[in-house]
């Protein structure tokens, strides 16, 4: 018989007295607990090999060359000149976001980017939402640059041997072909060099990336010859609202800067040098991106420009009366847009390897190879998938799609840098933003701005997205979960 005053036994740890559904959501993984866990993957370990050099490399290879080479000729419309008011635009919205990833990384050093970052601040749940708009970010955005390489791959061609791709094998269905071969190509190259391992693909990945500038600052060279004042009196013909609508699928040119924050597992020093490759990158792709879009309509009147993904090119053949400089800046936009494919691809098979070793993806994707340290069976996974995407979807809805994932896990960093502030104000930071939390307000504010001036179609695309992880989420992550109970294991 129990003694009346004593107090009532424990409950037994029976599943009623586990967590409800709603904490379990919202379940933080430890800042500590992160970071211990950086590089450890099944059977394995990813390599720090990646210096300062390398990793601001891998944020301009993943960033500079989508919006110049392949995107600017379908803003150009939207916007008239003001286009070049667009990429400021689309700039500065990065800027306040690439403040907080830069706080982050720096205090948060892993491989998951912006889904660890939730992870650690914002639970569970917000964390699969930010990973799953990484995966659209960074997996679709593989495609759609995939099918700009192959419109730059024709123009090349067709410079050098008078022959191009058949439609029906360079365009994807809805764009007049049946499958788009060549983008295809270019993900199972990139792959190619991402199976060998990190340090492999840098090393690939810094030569392309000096070949892109040296092209982009011929173009300026070239272009300013032909120049003219008059192509700007009329700067903004189609109001404040078409320089929105312009920036607003611009932000897609500025995706990437963030790709150094996906590598923080395998920097040689993390802390230190991700908030510089970060913002180091940003500022030197914003101005190449300002300027080169200046001359192009300086060089071509707004109206002239009909969509096409070669813009480029079709300038300096116009400007020089002469195929040669068109051709030749079609093959460095061949190897610069391979970059792109090669580091965005590196960004999401890292951003799934994170959400594999918390148990929200299947184990498959966090396995390591032993001999190269790269995750293999995850390359080939999403190198396969994002090239059949790439083959079959036009490059127009793909790129819409990219910008309001990455716009959506912008705005939850800049949240996520302002919560961990309040929550762990006495942890370490290599890199603060300033004015905070004005400024991580700033970001958030300018993202839903501009996720605001997308398109009905693309905001359809999004929920369904977001409705299907969501169901993946629940089925799969919700019970496999690293942090669940064992008792909904």
């Amino acid at each position: 018989m129990l003694d009346q005053g004593a107090p009532p036994p424990p409950p037994s740890p029976t599943a009623s007295s586990s967590p409800g559904v709603a904490a379990r959501l919202m379940r933080r993984k430890p800042v500590e607990r992160l970071v211990a866990e950086g590089g450890q993957g099944e059977g394995g370990a990813l390599r720090r090999t990646l210096g300062l050099w390398q990793l601001t490399m891998i944020s301009i290879g993943a960033t500079l060359g989508t919006g110049i080479f392949v995107v600017l000729g379908e803003a150009v419309p939207k916007a008239g000149p003001a286009v070049t008011l667009s990429f400021v635009i689309a700039g500065f919205t990065a800027l306040f976001s690439a403040l907080s990833y830069a706080e982050l990384a720096g205090s948060i050093p892993v491989a998951g980017s912006s889904y660890s970052y939730a992870y650690a601040t914002m639970g569970e749940l917000v964390a699969w939402i930010c990973g799953w708009c990484l995966v659209l970010e960074y997996g679709v955005s593989v495609a759609a640059v995939a099918v700009g390489w192959g419109e730059y791959l024709n123009e090349m061609l067709d410079g050098t041997i008078g022959v191009t791709i058949p439609a029906a094998l360079s365009a994807p269905p809805g764009d007049g072909g049946v499958f788009n071969l060549p983008a295809l190509i270019v993900v199972l190259l990139a792959m190619a060099f991402l199976l060998g391992g990190a340090r492999e693909s840098a090393r690939a990945n810094t030569v392309m990336v000096v070949v892109k500038i040296a092209a982009l600052v011929l173009f300026c060279a070239i272009g300013l010859t032909g120049f003219r004042s008059g192509n700007y009196e009329n700067f903004m013909p189609l109001g404040m609202a078409g320089v929105s609508a312009a920036g607003a699928t611009l932000f897609f040119s500025y995706i990437g800067f963030d790709a150094a924050s996906t590598a923080g597992e395998e920097a040689k020093n993390a802390q230190r040098d991700l908030p510089r490759a970060i913002m180091l990158s940003l500022v030197i792709v914003t101005a190449l991106y300002v300027l080169v879009a200046a001359v192009a309509i300086g060089a071509k009147p707004w109206q002239r420009f009909d969509g096409t993904e070669a813009a480029l090119a079709q300038i300096m053949n116009e400007v020089t009366g002469q195929t040669f400089w068109g051709t030749l800046l079609a093959f460095c936009a061949v190897v610069a847009i391979a970059s792109v494919v090669l580091t965005v691809l590196y960004g999401q098979t890292r951003v799934l390897f994170a959400m594999s070793r918390d148990g929200l993806v299947p184990k498959v994707f966090s396995r390591v190879h032993p001999k190269t340290g790269a995750p293999r069976a995850n390359t080939l996974i999403v190198s396969l998938f994002c090239g059949v995407l790439a083959a079959a979807i036009p490059l127009g809805q793909l790129a819409d799609a990219t910008s309001i994932g990455t716009l959506f896990a912008f705005a939850l960093v800049n949240v996520a840098v302002v919560v961990l502030r309040r929550t762990r104000p006495e942890m370490p930071r290599t890199f603060r933003v300033p004015l905070s939390p004005v400024l991580p307000a700033l970001g958030f504010a300018f993202c839903v701005w501009m996720m605001g001036s997308l398109s009905t179609v693309t905001w359809v695309v999004f929920g369904v997205w977001m409705a299907i992880g969501l169901v993946f989420y629940f089925v799969y992550g919700y019970r496999r979960s690293r942090l669940a109970p064992s008792e909904v294991k």
